[in-house]
């Protein structure tokens, strides 16, 4: 066995896994790879301490090792699939789902098979009694079948515990084409909307806010919050209402049985009662930050191997940055480029493996290892179908914007952890955080002095953006917005920019059952109406 002389950095892998409680991993850990762009730290930086006794000859003695301190952090693409399970530990709460059945490697294992015949999936493996999950006319995705007509956009026409009926979601309930394909771990099915009884559900304009009012639909049987986005309206002219300006992207500020009512709007939307058509929603997986006992501390563990040191490919290695806590975030959006984020941990302590040192540690950690879910990145340049940062108005859902175009975003989080010292201790025996902060910036291009007034008034400002692309996307809204900056940029023979600073709070003044700062909603499925150009 030869020593390389060199590790390549295309030899690296990095993986999160969830910890029981900081520090502590499961028996078995599932390890999730990540995809980075490039790092700005990863590992333990370790603090010496010479000594320099008073002496004749002037010389300093070799000190101690007096500290470790452990962090991570990466740039990593932004996809639709390769960030939900880890912003969980940046929120400290889980998501809200509204009907979620896959099979969870260290969690649950299930299994689910399409039967031709009867247009059934039927859950095989796991216990999960599907009633408690979908009902009759809900809206689901399948996906993870080898055959791709048991994939895509189904409705629910019967549901037992173990099976789920299904036929076309395209308002004419015709019969589907499945093709029989045995039980499989890698299929899901997840509840993506509804789709109303014909002229069920109109749109009220008589309240003080847009609304949608039903006889059938009970709107309070679908996990919905207040403060998340729905989007109305589906692709087949008889699952979207008649006005073209009712069916859009709207967020929820009420909700009762048979009402449901919307403070933010795509669109401004007008009276219309129909009795024919089979309007469907579509809703989301809603992550925002938490009240009370919602909210849950969420640490992890960071692996990155390390390649071989031999020529025989026996001596693995790999580093871990145990106990982190999920610290600080940063979603960037500039012109013509990926979407891209920026992570950063804080961590107890960091150590190395490697494979035959005679250490009793043997490579890379064990568990269960899942790979990147291939997605395309999204776009800054056709996949925003909205961004407005717009004077919150209790009266009017959709105000005018305060700009037009933007140059670029940024949205930050920050946690504030701080890992806990002690004597005895070489790195950290715990991790305190702080408060949840959210901030950001815009550069915008200026049209008017509207942004700059609302600065100086201390204006409450609201902000949200929809991105969409390949029937999926995401929503991110911040309720309630102190602007900042404001200072005109004016250079020569270029447009006239404002520069936006933007610090969110709780939007709990507004609404006390708006009680967040922030909110994310991946939609699984989104209906090609919703992907339209800004």
């Amino acid at each position: 066995m030869t020593a390389v002389n060199k590790v390549s950095s295309n030899a690296t892998t990095t993986s999160f896994a969830w910890e029981t409680i900081i520090g502590v991993l499961p028996g078995t850990p599932v390890w999730n790879e990540t995809e980075p762009n490039s790092f700005s730290d990863f590992g333990g930086q370790v603090t010496t301490m010479p000594r320099a006794p008073i002496n004749a000859n002037r010389k300093n003695k070799k000190g101690p090792v007096t500290d470790l301190d452990a962090s991570g952090g990466y740039n990593t693409d932004l996809t639709q699939k390769n960030m939900q399970d880890l912003l969980q530990g940046f929120f400290f709460a889980n998501h809200r789902k509204k009907g979620d059945l896959k099979n969870d490697p260290g969690i649950t294992t299930l299994t689910i098979s399409a039967t031709a015949s009867s247009s059934t999936f039927t859950r095989v493996g796991g216990t999960t009694d599907l009633t408690t999950l979908f009902s009759i006319d809900d809206l689901v995705l399948v996906a993870g079948f080898s055959d791709n007509a048991n994939n895509g956009l189904f409705k629910v026409s019967a549901v037992t515990a173990t099976t789920v009926v299904v036929v076309a979601a395209d308002g004419t309930d015709g019969a589907v084409t499945l093709v029989d394909e045995g039980a499989t771990s890698a299929a899901s099915i997840i509840k993506v909307g509804i789709e109303s009884d014909a002229g069920d559900i109109d749109v009220d304009m008589t309240g003080t806010r847009p609304a949608l009012t039903s006889t059938t639909v009970d709107f309070t049987a679908h996990n919905l919050v207040v403060g998340e986005p729905i989007f109305i309206g589906g692709d087949a002219t008889i699952s979207q209402f008649a006005g073209a300006t009712n069916n859009n992207l709207c967020r929820v500020r009420s909700i009762t049985a048979t009402r449901l009512e919307f403070d933010k709007t795509f669109y401004t939307m007008v009276t219309e009662a129909n009795t024919t058509l089979l309007i469907q929603l579509f809703f989301g997986r809603v992550l925002k930050d938490e009240t009370g006992t919602l909210i849950v501390t969420k640490p992890v563990q960071l692996e990155r191997t390390l390649g071989v040191s031999d020529d025989a490919h026996t001596a693995a290695q790999a580093e871990y940055l145990e106990g982190s806590i999920c610290n600080e975030l940063t979603l960037n959006t500039t012109t013509a480029d990926k979407l891209n984020v920026d992570l950063g941990f804080i961590s107890m302590k960091h150590t190395q493996r490697i494979s035959g040192d005679g250490t009793g540690d043997t490579g890379p950690k064990d568990g269960t290892r899942v790979g990147v879910a291939e997605a395309d990145a999204f776009n800054t340049s056709s996949d925003f179908s909205r961004i407005k940062l717009a004077i919150m108005d209790e009266t009017d859902a959709n105000p005018s914007a305060l700009f037009g175009y933007a140059t670029d975003i940024s949205i930050n989080i920050n946690n504030g952890a701080v890992v806990d010292k002690a004597v005895g201790v070489l790195g950290g025996f715990d991790v305190t955080v702080g408060n949840f902060t959210v901030g950001g910036d815009v550069t915008a291009y200026f049209a008017d002095v509207a942004a700059v007034a609302a600065i100086q008034a201390n204006a409450d400002v609201t902000l949200d953006l929809m991105v969409t692309a390949n029937n999926a996307g995401f929503a991110i809204d911040m309720p309630l917005i102190t602007l900042g900056n404001g200072r005109l940029t004016v250079e020569k023979d270029t447009p006239i920019k404002i520069p936006l600073e933007q610090m969110a709070a709780t939007a709990s003044k507004i609404d006390s059952n708006m009680d967040h700062t922030l909110l994310i909603t991946f939609f699984d499925y989104l209906p090609s109406l919703a992907d339209v150009d800004l």
